[in-house]
């Protein structure tokens, strides 16, 4: 069970962090990504963390948002400075257990978070 917290109301330029933590300790054996969904649009990824702890981010969030995972709470973080109106989302948290190679694909996850809302205002 993964359970994202941290959402929230913030002015544009200010910063959130948000938190998945997992109930079961496989998790840190796990690629784990953020992904977000904004109304009437598709999830889109967001943020990817290997196991090596390498990490990816999608162009529109790439300088601004960090992902780090802690194994020892089992919880992965996204950071996200610099906040735009463009990133209110819900955002949703990730597990791969297969490792495989499509990581930007929702399809690619085989547990998710109940997500977490992100507003951010002009």
């Amino acid at each position: 069970q993964l359970v994202e917290s941290g959402g929230g109301l913030v002015q544009a330029g200010g910063s959130l962090r948000l938190s998945c933590a997992a109930s079961a300790p496989s998790f840190n054996l796990h690629h784990v990504a953020w992904f977000r969904q904004a109304p009437g649009k598709e999830r889109e990824f967001t943020a990817r963390i290997k196991l090596s702890g390498d990490t990816d981010y999608a162009d529109s969030v790439k300088g601004r948002f960090t992902m780090s995972r802690d194994k020892s709470k089992s919880t992965v973080y996204l950071q996200m400075n610099s906040l735009k109106p463009e990133d209110t989302a819900i955002y949703y948290c990730a597990s791969d257990s297969y490792g495989r190679p499509a990581y930007r694909a929702p399809m690619t996850y085989d547990s998710w978070g109940q997500g977490t809302q992100v507003t951010v205002t002009s």
